[in-house]
């Protein structure tokens, strides 16, 4: 039986009118860690001159406000295109000050450090912490998520309950794609570890975006009247489609190359990989513009 597909556009144009709100992805969608995608500034810059808020919603395992100065600024992205952003490091932040004065051991890069700032956090080791936060892998230039087997095995002994700053699989950077938090974390949970999840596809990262969106509009938003742009199925479009709110699946992204290629993604693919997820976005573009 042949699966139908979503409505594909070119513009955001043809169909911003029917939102108020964009709940947008940043990596893959405005930059691809390496720098920005101006057609994309664009369409979020001109979404919001015509009376649209922008919120960007993003799995980073950084403060929002660390991911706007340090990433996105230095990357290009400006600040015209956005009301505000809200990421899986600030919902991490939470969790983690709700575990006041418990010992945690961290996995992740130097870089990653600012999600414990300002908190009641003690680092320790394997051996002695009370749980685990994960932010991604300690290389992600030479590492895979085989890597940590031993440390996932030390973990699931202790039955260390561990906090996924990232929930992503892999992300872009440039032409390539990393891996990211998720992928050791779904090995933990594999293996039989307890694990949170922050971030997208999950529910707390959706309500904050719209209180964001409130605060800039002043007025309680109607979830038909928003909408999600991201690019990942596992995280962007599961989590629209279970917070009850419209997705813009954009292809040129993590998906790329299995839908055959960022230039002409092969609809027969597109309309296959959605019907596989049973999940399927309100319309299609190759690349958000405007």
């Amino acid at each position: 039986m042949s699966v139908s597909l979503p409505p594909i556009t070119a513009h955001l144009a043809e169909v911003a009118k029917g939102y108020d709100i964009i709940l947008s992805d940043v990596w893959g969608v405005v930059h691809n860690g390496i720098a920005a995608k101006p057609d994309a500034c664009d369409a979020l810059v001109r979404f919001r001159r015509q009376g649209g808020i922008v919120v960007l919603i993003t799995n980073a395992p950084r403060p929002g406000e660390v991911v706007a100065r340090l990433t996105l600024d230095r990357l290009g992205v400006p600040r015209a295109a956005y009301d505000g952003i809200v990421s899986s490091g600030d919902v991490t932040h939470a969790l983690i000050a709700a575990r006041k004065g418990l010992r945690v051991f961290h996995i992740g890069p130097k870089r990653d450090v600012a999600i414990f700032d300002g908190l009641d956090a003690p680092m320790a080791d394997v051996t002695t912490a009370d749980y685990v936060v994960c932010s991604g892998l300690t290389d992600d230039t030479v590492e895979t998520p085989q890597d940590y087997h031993r440390l996932i095995e030390q973990m699931r002994m202790r039955a260390l309950p561990m906090i996924c700053a990232n929930p992503d699989i892999v992300v872009e950077r440039g032409e390539q794609l990393v891996y990211c938090a998720g992928a050791i974390a779904d090995l933990y949970a594999a293996a039989g570890g307890p694990v949170i999840y922050a971030g997208k596809p999950y529910r707390p990262i959706y309500e904050e975006a719209l209180r964001i969106a409130q605060a800039a509009c002043r007025r309680l938003p109607a979830l038909e009247r928003v909408l999600a742009v991201g690019d990942s199925i596992r995280t962007d479009l599961k989590g629209a489609a279970a917070f009850g709110i419209d997705c813009l699946f954009v292809t040129a992204g993590i998906h790329a190359e299995e839908l055959g290629g960022r230039e002409s993604p092969d609809a027969a693919a597109l309309a296959e990989i959605f019907a596989a997820a049973g999940l399927f976005p309100k319309m299609v573009m190759r690349q958000l513009a405007w």
